[in-house]
């Protein structure tokens, strides 16, 4: 089969499109024909070296398929089923290994496609807003790069819950997206503090997945006892700062990561099964705006850090 593959940290140049084994599920777990993997932030700090990996090592770490063979002692699984993952390295691939407790089933009246996309990142909306966050209605909630995968989710959900989304996007065409998802506002990041003050007295939260440039601008953006979220660092780390100045609102700034809060299996297929009720009746919109082939990955990352995007990308094998 044919896989993406790196065998050095590097730019997107790094990235091969290779001739490997067919894999063979072990216990416990599920060989899938893959129709769709998810393109994410995720897999570009793997192949920078942000988070390490083993090398050589498959990139891709979210999507939807068939299920084609099962490994021994697998139940509730059968050949011909619709699933969905994420945190399961190896998924731009033409088939992929999972686990078969980390899939979960694809439900009637949402496709493959929409599964692949939702699935990493409506869960990290999911938590982020239920966890990290628990929105209440009238909140006001700051949503950075909300014309983004996660950010449209978050503008979604946040306005589903009651709350207010002020939204910061870098183009017009980006913020009219984001108006068009439920945003109260919608402007440049230059001027969030403005647009948050406009409307309230600070944010309840921020939930900042961009890190580096906003991180300052998240702080002074929150009211008293107001938490920021940083779940991304699309433009650097933040650099170390002195926790004091979180004293000056008795703020609260969390670093989640997806994986703790789908550890357990029942809690995968809660936070799964409301995501997917959601994209079926229309509460979150999953908008995939480019598909390439395996041989493609270099443009579908090239176009995901220049910050061309807007909604989802997909790797079709």
């Amino acid at each position: 089969m044919r896989a993406v593959v790196f065998d050095e940290y590097g730019d997107q140049s790094v990235l091969k499109v290779k001739d490997v084994p067919d894999p063979t599920p072990g216990a416990g777990e599920v060989l899938v024909l893959v129709e769709a993997s998810g393109v994410n932030f995720m897999d570009v700090y793997q192949r920078t070296g942000t988070y390490q990996v083993q090398l050589p090592f498959t990139l891709g770490s979210e999507g939807a398929g068939t299920v084609l063979h099962l490994g021994d002692g697998v139940a509730g699984l059968s050949p011909g089923d619709r699933v969905a993952w994420t945190g399961v390295p190896g998924s731009h691939a033409q088939q992929a290994v999972v686990p078969a407790d980390r899939l979960v089933p694809v439900p009637e009246g949402i496709s493959t496609e929409q599964a692949a996309a939702a699935i990493l990142q409506g869960l990290t909306a999911h938590y982020l807003t239920h966890d990290s966050y628990a929105v209440r209605a009238g909140d006001t909630v700051l949503v950075h790069a909300a014309a983004g995968g996660v950010g449209r989710l978050l503008t979604r959900i946040v306005t589903h819950l009651g709350g207010r989304v002020v939204a910061t996007a870098g183009t017009d065409e980006k913020r009219d997206i984001a108006r068009a998802d439920g945003a109260v506002r919608a402007v440049a990041y230059a001027d969030a503090l403005d647009a948050v003050r406009d409307v309230s007295d600070g944010a309840a939260a921020v939930y900042d997945g961009v890190g580096k440039d906003t991180f300052d601008t998240s702080l002074e953006a929150l009211r008293p006892r107001g938490t920021l979220v940083l779940f991304g660092a699309a433009s650097g780390k933040v650099p170390p700062f002195d926790p004091l100045r979180l004293m000056k609102g008795s703020y609260s700034l969390t670093r989640p990561t997806l994986g703790h809060f789908i550890a357990a299996r029942h809690e995968l297929l809660e936070r799964a099964e409301t995501l997917f009720g959601w994209v079926a009746d229309g509460v979150v919109e999953v908008a995939v705006t480019g598909r390439y082939p395996l041989d493609g990955v270099q443009d579908a990352y090239a176009a995901l850090e220049g910050r061309r995007t807007t909604g989802k990308l997909l790797i079709i094998p």
